[in-house]
């Protein structure tokens, strides 16, 4: 049950992150599901990019088409609000991205703790970092969201750059993927 996405600066602009979502959610034929345009750069340093691993479209300059739709009409924090106080159970958010979308949303709407049942993001490291030695991209690129979110009172599952260099995905799925005849699929294929 995705009820919506929010975009943050990171990988590219946020304005280049809202497209790629915009692009991803339609190939994946979820362009129903609402894209709201979050915060343009962390809540204290000076804007940072993963343009350098990620290309400078944020999506390993792929050439990809614009998307056919545009984003929602009210800002992230606005977005996940409104979501969250609608939904009938508690809610999960899973950040993927750095996190200041979620610390301006706990820091402005408190009251919205009572229905997230909890936050799994991926971010921080056990081990060496890709940021820095020590410091894994999304805590780095925003530390002081992160001490917001991680203080915030609600059950957290952190997924560290750890568990996601261990992802190995053999070349003959990739193949497969590729040639799916299910643009998601085949974007996924393109992505690894």
């Amino acid at each position: 049950d995705l009820r919506a996405v929010t975009c943050v600066a990171g990988n590219t602009d946020v304005d280049g992150v809202v497209r790629n979502t915009l692009t991803v959610l339609e190939r994946a034929g979820a362009g129903d599901v609402p894209v709201a345009r979050g915060a343009e750069r962390p809540l204290i340093e000076a804007p940072r990019s993963a343009r350098h691993v990620h290309g400078h479209d944020g999506m390993g300059d792929l050439g990809l088409p614009a998307p056919r739709r545009t984003p929602a009409d009210v800002d992230a924090v606005t977005l996940l609000r409104r979501e969250i106080l609608a939904s009938p159970r508690p809610v999960t958010l899973v950040p993927t991205a750095p996190l200041t979308n979620i610390a301006l949303l706990l820091r402005t709407h408190p009251e919205v703790t009572r229905n997230i049942g909890r936050i799994v993001f991926m971010g921080g490291a056990a081990g060496a970092g890709n940021a820095s030695p020590v410091a894994e991209f999304n805590v780095w690129h925003d530390p002081e969201a992160a001490a917001i979110l991680l203080t915030a009172g609600v059950p957290i599952t952190m997924y560290g750059l750890d568990v996601f260099t261990r992802v190995v995905v053999p070349a003959a799925d990739v193949r497969r993927l590729r040639a799916s005849a299910e643009p998601g699929a085949r974007l996924a294929g393109d992505l690894l």
